[in-house]
Protein backbone atom coordinates (compact mmCIF):
# COMPACT_ATOMS: atom_id res chain seq x y z
CA UNK A 1 0.00 0.00 0.00
CA UNK A 2 2.84 2.34 0.89
CA UNK A 3 4.55 1.54 -2.42
CA UNK A 4 1.40 2.37 -4.41
CA UNK A 5 0.98 5.59 -2.45
CA UNK A 6 4.54 6.64 -3.25
CA UNK A 7 3.98 5.82 -6.95
CA UNK A 8 0.83 7.95 -7.06
CA UNK A 9 2.56 10.83 -5.34
CA UNK A 10 5.44 10.63 -7.78
CA UNK A 11 3.02 10.56 -10.73
CA UNK A 12 1.25 13.62 -9.40
CA UNK A 13 4.53 15.47 -8.98
CA UNK A 14 5.54 14.60 -12.56
CA UNK A 15 2.14 15.74 -13.81
CA UNK A 16 2.30 19.18 -12.20
CA UNK A 17 5.96 19.56 -13.12
CA UNK A 18 7.42 19.36 -9.63
CA UNK A 19 9.41 16.27 -10.50
CA UNK A 20 11.27 15.19 -13.59
CA UNK A 21 9.98 12.17 -15.54
CA UNK A 22 12.72 9.81 -16.67
CA UNK A 23 12.54 8.72 -20.33
CA UNK A 24 14.26 5.37 -20.81
CA UNK A 25 13.45 4.77 -24.51
CA UNK A 26 15.46 6.20 -27.37
CA UNK A 27 13.93 8.53 -29.93
CA UNK A 28 13.73 5.70 -32.49
CA UNK A 29 11.85 3.46 -30.09
CA UNK A 30 9.46 6.30 -29.26
CA UNK A 31 8.62 6.55 -32.97
CA UNK A 32 8.10 2.79 -33.11
CA UNK A 33 5.76 3.10 -30.13
CA UNK A 34 3.58 5.57 -32.03
CA UNK A 35 3.62 3.32 -35.09
CA UNK A 36 2.51 0.31 -33.04
CA UNK A 37 -0.86 1.82 -32.26
CA UNK A 38 -1.49 2.79 -35.91
CA UNK A 39 -0.58 -0.68 -37.17
CA UNK A 40 -2.85 -2.24 -34.59
CA UNK A 41 -5.79 -0.11 -35.71
CA UNK A 42 -5.23 -0.85 -39.39
CA UNK A 43 -4.71 -4.59 -38.82
CA UNK A 44 -7.78 -4.84 -36.64
CA UNK A 45 -9.98 -3.00 -39.19
CA UNK A 46 -8.62 -5.02 -42.13
CA UNK A 47 -9.11 -8.30 -40.28
CA UNK A 48 -12.69 -7.37 -39.47
CA UNK A 49 -13.59 -6.36 -43.03
CA UNK A 50 -11.78 -9.33 -44.59
CA UNK A 51 -13.61 -11.72 -42.29
CA UNK A 52 -16.90 -10.16 -43.39
CA UNK A 53 -16.03 -10.94 -47.02
CA UNK A 54 -15.77 -14.65 -46.32
CA UNK A 55 -18.97 -16.52 -47.10
CA UNK A 56 -18.15 -19.67 -45.16
CA UNK A 57 -18.89 -20.13 -41.47
CA UNK A 58 -15.61 -19.74 -39.58
CA UNK A 59 -14.79 -22.44 -37.12
CA UNK A 60 -17.22 -24.97 -38.61
CA UNK A 61 -16.02 -28.33 -39.90
CA UNK A 62 -15.30 -28.65 -43.61
CA UNK A 63 -18.46 -30.52 -44.60
CA UNK A 64 -20.80 -28.26 -42.66
CA UNK A 65 -19.07 -25.17 -43.96
CA UNK A 66 -19.39 -26.39 -47.56
CA UNK A 67 -23.13 -26.98 -47.20
CA UNK A 68 -23.66 -23.46 -45.86
CA UNK A 69 -21.98 -21.72 -48.79
CA UNK A 70 -24.51 -19.73 -50.91
CA UNK A 71 -22.97 -21.17 -54.08
CA UNK A 72 -23.51 -24.71 -52.80
CA UNK A 73 -27.14 -23.90 -52.00
CA UNK A 74 -27.58 -22.36 -55.47
CA UNK A 75 -25.98 -25.41 -57.12
CA UNK A 76 -28.29 -27.76 -55.24
CA UNK A 77 -31.32 -25.68 -56.26
CA UNK A 78 -30.28 -25.77 -59.93
CA UNK A 79 -29.67 -29.51 -59.92
CA UNK A 80 -33.07 -30.14 -58.33
CA UNK A 81 -34.68 -27.85 -60.90
CA UNK A 82 -32.96 -29.75 -63.70
CA UNK A 83 -34.36 -33.01 -62.34
CA UNK A 84 -37.86 -31.52 -62.33
CA UNK A 85 -37.64 -30.21 -65.91
CA UNK A 86 -35.77 -33.19 -67.33
CA UNK A 87 -33.16 -33.44 -70.07
CA UNK A 88 -35.80 -32.98 -72.78
CA UNK A 89 -36.08 -29.33 -71.79
CA UNK A 90 -33.43 -26.82 -72.79
CA UNK A 91 -33.87 -25.13 -69.41
CA UNK A 92 -33.37 -28.50 -67.75
CA UNK A 93 -30.08 -29.02 -69.59
CA UNK A 94 -28.94 -25.49 -68.78
CA UNK A 95 -29.80 -25.86 -65.10
CA UNK A 96 -27.95 -29.16 -64.86
CA UNK A 97 -24.79 -27.78 -66.46
CA UNK A 98 -24.95 -24.58 -64.43
CA UNK A 99 -25.65 -26.47 -61.21
CA UNK A 100 -22.60 -28.68 -61.70
CA UNK A 101 -20.53 -25.62 -62.52
CA UNK A 102 -21.71 -23.74 -59.44
CA UNK A 103 -20.82 -26.77 -57.29
CA UNK A 104 -17.26 -26.72 -58.67
CA UNK A 105 -17.07 -22.99 -58.06
CA UNK A 106 -18.26 -23.54 -54.50
CA UNK A 107 -15.47 -26.04 -53.88
CA UNK A 108 -12.91 -23.61 -55.27
CA UNK A 109 -14.36 -20.89 -53.06
CA UNK A 110 -14.11 -23.16 -50.02
CA UNK A 111 -10.43 -23.91 -50.70
CA UNK A 112 -9.80 -20.22 -51.30
CA UNK A 113 -11.41 -19.11 -48.04
CA UNK A 114 -9.63 -21.75 -45.97
CA UNK A 115 -6.30 -20.64 -47.38
CA UNK A 116 -7.14 -16.98 -46.79
CA UNK A 117 -8.06 -17.73 -43.19
CA UNK A 118 -4.86 -19.69 -42.60
CA UNK A 119 -2.41 -17.37 -44.38
CA UNK A 120 -3.98 -13.93 -43.97
CA UNK A 121 -6.88 -13.67 -41.54
CA UNK A 122 -5.30 -15.54 -38.62
CA UNK A 123 -1.88 -13.83 -38.92
CA UNK A 124 -3.60 -10.43 -39.01
CA UNK A 125 -5.53 -11.38 -35.90
CA UNK A 126 -2.34 -12.45 -34.13
CA UNK A 127 -0.65 -9.20 -35.13
CA UNK A 128 -3.54 -6.94 -34.07
CA UNK A 129 -4.73 -8.83 -31.00
CA UNK A 130 -1.65 -10.62 -29.67
CA UNK A 131 1.75 -9.35 -30.80
CA UNK A 132 1.16 -5.60 -30.67
CA UNK A 133 -0.94 -5.76 -27.46
CA UNK A 134 1.90 -7.75 -25.80
CA UNK A 135 4.40 -5.07 -26.76
CA UNK A 136 2.04 -2.35 -25.52
CA UNK A 137 1.53 -4.30 -22.30
CA UNK A 138 5.29 -4.42 -21.77
CA UNK A 139 5.43 -0.69 -22.46
CA UNK A 140 2.90 -0.03 -19.70
CA UNK A 141 4.83 -2.30 -17.35
CA UNK A 142 8.00 -0.40 -18.16
CA UNK A 143 6.24 2.86 -17.41
CA UNK A 144 5.31 1.52 -13.96
CA UNK A 145 8.87 0.39 -13.30
CA UNK A 146 10.19 3.78 -14.36
CA UNK A 147 7.70 5.42 -12.02
CA UNK A 148 8.83 3.12 -9.19
CA UNK A 149 12.45 3.93 -9.95
CA UNK A 150 11.76 7.69 -10.00
CA UNK A 151 9.78 7.43 -6.77
CA UNK A 152 12.54 5.42 -5.04
CA UNK A 153 15.17 7.84 -6.23
CA UNK A 154 13.16 10.85 -5.02
CA UNK A 155 12.68 9.29 -1.60
CA UNK A 156 16.36 8.36 -1.39
CA UNK A 157 17.36 11.87 -2.33
CA UNK A 158 15.05 13.36 0.31
CA UNK A 159 16.36 10.92 2.91
CA UNK A 160 19.92 11.70 1.96
CA UNK A 161 19.32 15.42 2.37
CA UNK A 162 17.67 15.02 5.75
CA UNK A 163 20.49 12.77 6.98
CA UNK A 164 22.91 15.69 6.63
CA UNK A 165 21.83 17.12 10.07
CA UNK A 166 24.10 15.94 13.01
CA UNK A 167 21.11 14.76 15.03
CA UNK A 168 19.90 12.45 12.25
CA UNK A 169 23.19 11.08 10.96
CA UNK A 170 22.97 7.62 12.52
CA UNK A 171 19.23 7.05 11.94
CA UNK A 172 19.17 8.74 8.47
CA UNK A 173 22.14 6.81 7.20
CA UNK A 174 20.49 3.45 7.70
CA UNK A 175 17.27 4.62 6.02
CA UNK A 176 19.19 6.13 3.08
CA UNK A 177 21.01 2.86 2.54
CA UNK A 178 17.69 1.00 2.46
CA UNK A 179 16.21 3.47 0.01
CA UNK A 180 19.33 3.30 -2.14
CA UNK A 181 19.03 -0.48 -2.33
CA UNK A 182 15.33 -0.12 -3.29
CA UNK A 183 16.26 2.42 -5.95
CA UNK A 184 18.96 0.15 -7.40
CA UNK A 185 16.61 -2.82 -7.38
CA UNK A 186 13.86 -0.91 -9.24
CA UNK A 187 16.43 0.44 -11.69
CA UNK A 188 17.63 -3.10 -12.36
CA UNK A 189 14.09 -4.35 -12.97
CA UNK A 190 13.47 -1.35 -15.26
CA UNK A 191 16.63 -2.13 -17.24
CA UNK A 192 15.58 -5.73 -17.79
CA UNK A 193 12.07 -4.70 -18.88
CA UNK A 194 13.44 -1.96 -21.13
CA UNK A 195 15.82 -4.33 -22.84
CA UNK A 196 13.07 -6.87 -23.44
CA UNK A 197 10.70 -4.19 -24.75
CA UNK A 198 13.38 -2.75 -27.01
CA UNK A 199 14.08 -6.20 -28.46
CA UNK A 200 10.38 -6.77 -29.15
CA UNK A 201 9.98 -3.36 -30.73
CA UNK A 202 13.01 -3.84 -32.95
CA UNK A 203 11.70 -7.25 -33.91
CA UNK A 204 8.38 -5.63 -34.88
CA UNK A 205 10.20 -3.21 -37.16
CA UNK A 206 12.27 -6.01 -38.69
CA UNK A 207 9.17 -8.17 -39.30
CA UNK A 208 7.20 -5.44 -41.12
CA UNK A 209 8.10 -7.07 -44.43
CA UNK A 210 6.50 -10.27 -43.15
CA UNK A 211 3.35 -8.39 -42.20
CA UNK A 212 3.28 -6.82 -45.67
CA UNK A 213 3.49 -10.32 -47.18
CA UNK A 214 0.07 -11.08 -45.71
CA UNK A 215 -1.46 -8.73 -48.25
CA UNK A 216 0.67 -10.03 -51.08
CA UNK A 217 -0.54 -13.52 -50.17
CA UNK A 218 -4.12 -12.25 -50.21
CA UNK A 219 -3.80 -11.03 -53.81
CA UNK A 220 -1.94 -14.14 -54.95
CA UNK A 221 -4.52 -16.47 -53.47
CA UNK A 222 -7.33 -14.41 -54.96
CA UNK A 223 -5.64 -14.50 -58.38
CA UNK A 224 -5.28 -18.27 -58.20
CA UNK A 225 -8.89 -18.66 -57.10
CA UNK A 226 -10.20 -16.50 -59.93
CA UNK A 227 -7.93 -18.23 -62.45
CA UNK A 228 -9.27 -21.66 -61.50
CA UNK A 229 -12.84 -20.34 -61.44
CA UNK A 230 -12.35 -18.85 -64.89
CA UNK A 231 -11.05 -22.18 -66.18
CA UNK A 232 -14.18 -23.89 -64.85
CA UNK A 233 -16.44 -21.31 -66.48
CA UNK A 234 -14.59 -21.39 -69.79
CA UNK A 235 -14.72 -25.18 -69.89
CA UNK A 236 -18.50 -25.24 -69.50
CA UNK A 237 -19.34 -22.34 -71.82
CA UNK A 238 -18.78 -24.35 -75.05
CA UNK A 239 -21.13 -27.04 -73.74
CA UNK A 240 -23.78 -24.46 -72.92
CA UNK A 241 -23.44 -22.80 -76.32
CA UNK A 242 -23.57 -26.19 -78.04
CA UNK A 243 -26.87 -27.02 -76.34
CA UNK A 244 -28.24 -23.61 -77.26
CA UNK A 245 -27.19 -23.91 -80.89
CA UNK A 246 -28.54 -27.43 -81.15
CA UNK A 247 -31.91 -26.30 -79.82
CA UNK A 248 -34.02 -25.49 -82.86
CA UNK A 249 -36.91 -23.89 -80.96
CA UNK A 250 -35.57 -20.35 -81.12
CA UNK A 251 -37.46 -17.10 -81.62
CA UNK A 252 -37.40 -15.68 -85.12
CA UNK A 253 -38.84 -12.19 -84.61
CA UNK A 254 -36.15 -9.56 -84.20
CA UNK A 255 -33.40 -12.01 -85.19
CA UNK A 256 -31.14 -11.69 -88.21
CA UNK A 257 -32.47 -13.59 -91.23
CA UNK A 258 -29.20 -15.47 -91.76
CA UNK A 259 -29.11 -16.54 -88.11
CA UNK A 260 -32.69 -17.81 -88.15
CA UNK A 261 -32.20 -19.73 -91.39
CA UNK A 262 -28.93 -21.27 -90.21
CA UNK A 263 -30.43 -22.42 -86.91
CA UNK A 264 -33.64 -23.78 -88.39
CA UNK A 265 -31.99 -25.27 -91.49
CA UNK A 266 -34.55 -23.56 -93.72
CA UNK A 267 -34.30 -21.56 -96.93
CA UNK A 268 -37.42 -19.48 -96.28
CA UNK A 269 -37.98 -17.90 -92.87
CA UNK A 270 -40.61 -19.78 -90.90
CA UNK A 271 -42.86 -16.73 -90.24
CA UNK A 272 -42.81 -15.84 -93.94
CA UNK A 273 -43.69 -19.35 -95.12
CA UNK A 274 -46.30 -19.93 -92.42
CA UNK A 275 -48.08 -16.62 -93.01
CA UNK A 276 -47.93 -16.91 -96.81
CA UNK A 277 -49.27 -20.46 -96.90
CA UNK A 278 -52.10 -19.57 -94.51
CA UNK A 279 -53.00 -16.47 -96.50
CA UNK A 280 -53.07 -18.49 -99.71
CA UNK A 281 -55.73 -20.63 -98.09
CA UNK A 282 -57.88 -18.03 -96.38
CA UNK A 283 -56.88 -14.48 -97.26
CA UNK A 284 -56.66 -14.03 -101.01
CA UNK A 285 -60.17 -12.58 -101.26
CA UNK A 286 -59.94 -10.51 -98.06
CA UNK A 287 -60.45 -6.83 -98.77
CA UNK A 288 -57.67 -4.53 -97.56
CA UNK A 289 -55.24 -7.31 -96.71
CA UNK A 290 -52.04 -5.83 -95.21
CA UNK A 291 -53.84 -2.50 -94.92
CA UNK A 292 -56.52 -3.20 -92.28
CA UNK A 293 -55.05 -3.32 -88.79
CA UNK A 294 -55.67 -6.60 -86.91
CA UNK A 295 -56.61 -7.07 -83.28
CA UNK A 296 -53.57 -6.23 -81.15
CA UNK A 297 -54.08 -9.18 -78.81
CA UNK A 298 -54.62 -11.60 -81.67
CA UNK A 299 -51.51 -10.32 -83.45
CA UNK A 300 -49.43 -10.61 -80.29
CA UNK A 301 -50.59 -14.18 -79.76
CA UNK A 302 -49.88 -15.18 -83.36
CA UNK A 303 -46.39 -13.69 -83.25
CA UNK A 304 -45.67 -15.57 -80.03
CA UNK A 305 -46.92 -18.79 -81.64
CA UNK A 306 -44.67 -18.26 -84.64
CA UNK A 307 -41.75 -17.49 -82.36
CA UNK A 308 -42.00 -20.85 -80.62
CA UNK A 309 -42.91 -22.78 -83.78
CA UNK A 310 -46.34 -23.89 -82.53
CA UNK A 311 -49.16 -22.79 -84.78
CA UNK A 312 -52.86 -23.65 -84.85
CA UNK A 313 -53.86 -22.99 -88.45
CA UNK A 314 -57.58 -23.38 -87.80
CA UNK A 315 -57.54 -20.72 -85.09
CA UNK A 316 -56.23 -18.01 -87.39
CA UNK A 317 -57.88 -19.04 -90.65
CA UNK A 318 -60.82 -16.78 -89.79
CA UNK A 319 -58.57 -13.75 -89.21
CA UNK A 320 -56.35 -13.20 -92.27
CA UNK A 321 -55.61 -9.63 -91.18
CA UNK A 322 -53.81 -10.99 -88.10
CA UNK A 323 -51.76 -13.27 -90.36
CA UNK A 324 -50.88 -10.38 -92.66
CA UNK A 325 -50.00 -8.24 -89.64
CA UNK A 326 -47.69 -10.96 -88.31
CA UNK A 327 -45.92 -11.10 -91.68
CA UNK A 328 -45.50 -7.32 -91.76
CA UNK A 329 -44.20 -7.35 -88.18
CA UNK A 330 -41.62 -9.99 -88.99
CA UNK A 331 -40.30 -7.99 -91.93
CA UNK A 332 -40.32 -4.76 -89.97
CA UNK A 333 -38.54 -6.25 -86.93
CA UNK A 334 -35.63 -7.67 -88.90
CA UNK A 335 -32.38 -6.03 -87.74
CA UNK A 336 -31.65 -5.35 -91.40
CA UNK A 337 -34.34 -4.97 -94.05
CA UNK A 338 -34.88 -7.82 -96.46
CA UNK A 339 -33.57 -5.63 -99.28
CA UNK A 340 -30.51 -4.71 -97.13
CA UNK A 341 -28.97 -1.45 -95.95
CA UNK A 342 -26.01 -1.87 -98.27
CA UNK A 343 -28.12 -1.69 -101.41
CA UNK A 344 -30.46 1.07 -100.19
CA UNK A 345 -28.86 3.80 -102.29
CA UNK A 346 -28.89 1.61 -105.39
CA UNK A 347 -32.58 0.81 -104.94
CA UNK A 348 -33.40 4.50 -104.56
CA UNK A 349 -31.30 5.45 -107.59
CA UNK A 350 -33.09 2.81 -109.66
CA UNK A 351 -36.48 4.15 -108.57
CA UNK A 352 -35.52 7.63 -109.81
CA UNK A 353 -35.03 6.42 -113.37
CA UNK A 354 -37.94 7.73 -115.47
CA UNK A 355 -37.64 5.30 -118.37
CA UNK A 356 -39.45 2.17 -117.24
CA UNK A 357 -37.29 -0.24 -119.23
CA UNK A 358 -34.12 1.22 -117.76
CA UNK A 359 -35.68 1.30 -114.32
CA UNK A 360 -36.55 -2.39 -114.52
CA UNK A 361 -33.06 -3.24 -115.70
CA UNK A 362 -31.55 -1.25 -112.82
CA UNK A 363 -33.89 -2.91 -110.32
CA UNK A 364 -32.98 -6.34 -111.67
CA UNK A 365 -29.28 -5.53 -111.48
CA UNK A 366 -29.65 -4.44 -107.86
CA UNK A 367 -31.80 -7.45 -107.04
CA UNK A 368 -29.07 -9.79 -108.29
CA UNK A 369 -26.65 -8.22 -105.79
CA UNK A 370 -28.74 -9.31 -102.81
CA UNK A 371 -27.26 -11.98 -100.51
CA UNK A 372 -28.55 -15.46 -101.26
CA UNK A 373 -30.79 -15.67 -98.18
CA UNK A 374 -32.33 -12.26 -98.77
CA UNK A 375 -32.82 -12.99 -102.48
CA UNK A 376 -34.55 -16.34 -101.84
CA UNK A 377 -36.94 -14.85 -99.30
CA UNK A 378 -37.64 -11.77 -101.42
CA UNK A 379 -38.37 -14.00 -104.42
CA UNK A 380 -40.74 -16.11 -102.32
CA UNK A 381 -42.53 -13.05 -100.97
CA UNK A 382 -42.81 -11.24 -104.31
CA UNK A 383 -44.22 -14.34 -105.97
CA UNK A 384 -46.88 -14.47 -103.29
CA UNK A 385 -47.70 -10.77 -103.60
CA UNK A 386 -47.99 -11.16 -107.37
CA UNK A 387 -50.44 -13.98 -106.81
CA UNK A 388 -52.35 -11.78 -104.36
CA UNK A 389 -52.84 -9.16 -107.07
CA UNK A 390 -54.67 -11.73 -109.19
CA UNK A 391 -57.58 -11.21 -106.77
CA UNK A 392 -57.36 -7.43 -106.68
CA UNK A 393 -60.96 -7.05 -107.81
CA UNK A 394 -62.02 -8.64 -104.53
CA UNK A 395 -59.25 -7.66 -102.13
CA UNK A 396 -58.60 -4.17 -103.59
CA UNK A 397 -54.88 -4.79 -103.21
CA UNK A 398 -53.27 -3.72 -106.46
CA UNK A 399 -49.48 -3.79 -106.88
CA UNK A 400 -49.42 -0.11 -106.00
CA UNK A 401 -51.49 -0.56 -102.87
CA UNK A 402 -49.33 -3.45 -101.74
CA UNK A 403 -46.20 -1.42 -102.40
CA UNK A 404 -47.56 1.43 -100.31
CA UNK A 405 -48.36 -0.64 -97.21
CA UNK A 406 -45.61 -3.27 -97.44
CA UNK A 407 -42.74 -1.39 -99.10
CA UNK A 408 -41.51 0.46 -95.98
CA UNK A 409 -41.21 -2.93 -94.26
CA UNK A 410 -38.95 -4.26 -97.00
CA UNK A 411 -36.55 -1.33 -97.31
CA UNK A 412 -35.52 1.48 -95.00
CA UNK A 413 -32.36 3.41 -94.28
CA UNK A 414 -30.10 3.57 -91.24
CA UNK A 415 -30.80 7.23 -90.55
CA UNK A 416 -34.18 8.80 -89.99
CA UNK A 417 -34.85 11.94 -92.05
CA UNK A 418 -37.32 14.75 -91.54
CA UNK A 419 -41.00 14.54 -92.40
CA UNK A 420 -40.58 15.74 -95.99
CA UNK A 421 -37.81 13.25 -96.70
CA UNK A 422 -39.79 10.46 -95.11
CA UNK A 423 -42.90 11.24 -97.19
CA UNK A 424 -41.10 11.49 -100.49
CA UNK A 425 -38.84 8.50 -99.93
CA UNK A 426 -41.26 6.09 -98.35
CA UNK A 427 -44.31 6.99 -100.38
CA UNK A 428 -42.86 7.52 -103.83
CA UNK A 429 -39.40 6.07 -104.20
CA UNK A 430 -40.04 2.82 -102.36
CA UNK A 431 -43.36 2.42 -104.15
CA UNK A 432 -41.43 2.97 -107.36
CA UNK A 433 -39.25 0.01 -106.40
CA UNK A 434 -41.75 -2.50 -105.05
CA UNK A 435 -44.67 -1.94 -107.44
CA UNK A 436 -42.76 -2.75 -110.67
CA UNK A 437 -41.21 -5.81 -109.05
CA UNK A 438 -44.65 -7.12 -108.07
CA UNK A 439 -46.11 -6.27 -111.48
CA UNK A 440 -43.34 -8.11 -113.27
CA UNK A 441 -42.62 -10.81 -110.72
CA UNK A 442 -42.18 -13.56 -113.29
CA UNK A 443 -39.65 -11.47 -115.21
CA UNK A 444 -37.62 -10.72 -112.10
CA UNK A 445 -37.99 -14.29 -110.79
CA UNK A 446 -38.74 -16.69 -113.67
CA UNK A 447 -40.31 -20.06 -113.05
CA UNK A 448 -42.91 -21.47 -110.73
CA UNK A 449 -42.52 -21.65 -106.98
CA UNK A 450 -43.73 -24.09 -104.34
CA UNK A 451 -45.06 -22.01 -101.47
CA UNK A 452 -45.72 -24.85 -99.07
CA UNK A 453 -42.13 -26.03 -98.71
CA UNK A 454 -42.72 -28.01 -95.53
CA UNK A 455 -45.98 -29.55 -96.75
CA UNK A 456 -47.90 -28.30 -93.71
CA UNK A 457 -50.67 -26.22 -95.26
CA UNK A 458 -51.34 -27.59 -98.73
CA UNK A 459 -50.86 -24.32 -100.57
CA UNK A 460 -50.98 -24.28 -104.38
CA UNK A 461 -48.04 -23.89 -106.72
CA UNK A 462 -47.65 -20.39 -108.14
CA UNK A 463 -48.10 -20.22 -111.90
CA UNK A 464 -47.57 -17.46 -114.45
CA UNK A 465 -50.60 -15.25 -113.89
CA UNK A 466 -50.04 -12.61 -116.58
CA UNK A 467 -49.42 -13.64 -120.17
CA UNK A 468 -47.98 -10.22 -120.93
CA UNK A 469 -44.99 -11.04 -118.74
CA UNK A 470 -43.76 -13.38 -121.46
CA UNK A 471 -43.14 -10.32 -123.61
CA UNK A 472 -40.87 -8.65 -121.06
CA UNK A 473 -37.45 -7.83 -122.54
CA UNK A 474 -34.56 -9.90 -121.29
CA UNK A 475 -31.72 -8.03 -119.62
CA UNK A 476 -29.38 -9.79 -122.07
CA UNK A 477 -31.12 -8.38 -125.18
CA UNK A 478 -29.39 -5.69 -127.14
CA UNK A 479 -31.00 -2.29 -127.58
CA UNK A 480 -32.57 -3.00 -131.01
CA UNK A 481 -34.18 -6.25 -129.86
CA UNK A 482 -35.50 -4.57 -126.74
CA UNK A 483 -36.98 -1.67 -128.68
CA UNK A 484 -38.63 -4.02 -131.17
CA UNK A 485 -40.23 -6.12 -128.46
CA UNK A 486 -41.14 -3.01 -126.52
CA UNK A 487 -43.03 -1.65 -129.53
CA UNK A 488 -44.82 -4.94 -130.16
CA UNK A 489 -46.11 -5.60 -126.68
CA UNK A 490 -46.37 -2.75 -124.22
CA UNK A 491 -45.74 -3.59 -120.56
CA UNK A 492 -49.00 -3.45 -118.55
CA UNK A 493 -49.63 -0.24 -116.69
CA UNK A 494 -50.68 -0.03 -113.09
CA UNK A 495 -54.36 -0.61 -112.52
CA UNK A 496 -56.09 2.58 -111.42
CA UNK A 497 -57.21 2.57 -107.79
CA UNK A 498 -59.14 4.81 -105.53
CA UNK A 499 -55.91 5.65 -103.72
CA UNK A 500 -54.80 9.17 -104.79
CA UNK A 501 -51.23 8.55 -103.83
CA UNK A 502 -50.94 5.53 -106.10
CA UNK A 503 -52.75 7.35 -108.91
CA UNK A 504 -50.27 10.20 -108.75
CA UNK A 505 -47.36 7.80 -108.72
CA UNK A 506 -48.76 5.97 -111.74
CA UNK A 507 -49.16 9.16 -113.74
CA UNK A 508 -45.88 10.63 -112.60
CA UNK A 509 -43.88 7.45 -113.23
CA UNK A 510 -45.05 4.84 -115.67
CA UNK A 511 -47.80 6.73 -117.43
CA UNK A 512 -45.33 9.41 -118.48
CA UNK A 513 -44.05 6.91 -121.05
CA UNK A 514 -47.47 5.85 -122.31
CA UNK A 515 -48.22 7.33 -125.81
CA UNK A 516 -51.80 8.03 -124.81
CA UNK A 517 -50.67 9.97 -121.80
CA UNK A 518 -48.05 11.88 -123.79
CA UNK A 519 -50.71 13.05 -126.24
CA UNK A 520 -53.11 14.06 -123.50
CA UNK A 521 -50.32 15.85 -121.68
CA UNK A 522 -50.51 18.64 -124.29
CA UNK A 523 -53.90 19.56 -122.97
CA UNK A 524 -53.88 22.53 -120.61
CA UNK A 525 -56.97 21.23 -118.86
CA UNK A 526 -55.26 17.90 -118.21
CA UNK A 527 -52.18 19.63 -116.80
CA UNK A 528 -54.38 21.56 -114.37
CA UNK A 529 -56.01 18.31 -113.34
CA UNK A 530 -52.62 16.78 -112.62
CA UNK A 531 -51.60 19.79 -110.53
CA UNK A 532 -54.82 19.54 -108.56
CA UNK A 533 -54.23 15.85 -107.93
CA UNK A 534 -50.68 16.58 -106.86
CA UNK A 535 -51.84 19.09 -104.25
CA UNK A 536 -54.46 16.64 -102.99
CA UNK A 537 -51.82 13.94 -102.87
CA UNK A 538 -49.49 16.03 -100.68
CA UNK A 539 -52.33 16.59 -98.22
CA UNK A 540 -53.20 12.89 -98.27
CA UNK A 541 -49.61 11.89 -97.57
CA UNK A 542 -49.28 14.42 -94.77
CA UNK A 543 -52.46 13.19 -93.04
CA UNK A 544 -51.45 9.58 -93.52
CA UNK A 545 -48.03 10.12 -92.00
CA UNK A 546 -49.34 12.13 -89.07
CA UNK A 547 -51.65 9.24 -88.15
CA UNK A 548 -48.98 6.59 -88.23
CA UNK A 549 -45.57 8.18 -87.69
CA UNK A 550 -45.79 7.69 -83.93
CA UNK A 551 -46.95 4.09 -84.22
CA UNK A 552 -43.81 2.70 -85.76
CA UNK A 553 -40.90 4.53 -87.28
CA UNK A 554 -40.55 1.98 -90.04
CA UNK A 555 -44.20 1.22 -90.69
CA UNK A 556 -45.19 4.76 -91.61
CA UNK A 557 -48.04 3.63 -93.80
Amino acid sequence: MKKQFNRMRQLANQTVGRAEKTEVLSEDLLQVEKRLDLVKQVSHSTHKKLTACLQGQQGADLDKRSKKLPLTILAQCMVEGAAVLGDDSLLGKMLKLCGETEEKLAQELLVFELQIERDVVEPLYVLAEVEIPNIQKQRKHLAKLVLDMDSARTRWQQSYKSSGHPSNVQQGGAKADSLREEMEETANRMEICRDQLSADMYNFVAKEIDYANYFQTLIEVQAEYHRKSLEILQSVLPQIKAHQEAWIEKPSYGKALEEHLAISGREIAFPIEACVTMLLECGMEEEGLFRVAPSASKLKKLKASLDCGVLDVQEYSADPHAIAGALKSYLRELPEPLMTFELYDEWIQASNIQDMDKRLQALLCTCEKLPADSLNNLRYLIKFLAKLTEHQDANKMTPGNIAIVLGPNLLWTHSEGNMTEMMTTMSLQIVGIIEPIIQHADWFFPGDIEFNLTGSYGSPVHTNHNSNYSSMPSPDMDQSERKQQHDQSRRPLSVATDNMMLEFYKKDGEAAHDPVFLVSQSSLVHRKCICSQFESLKMCIWEHNMRHIFVNKRDAF
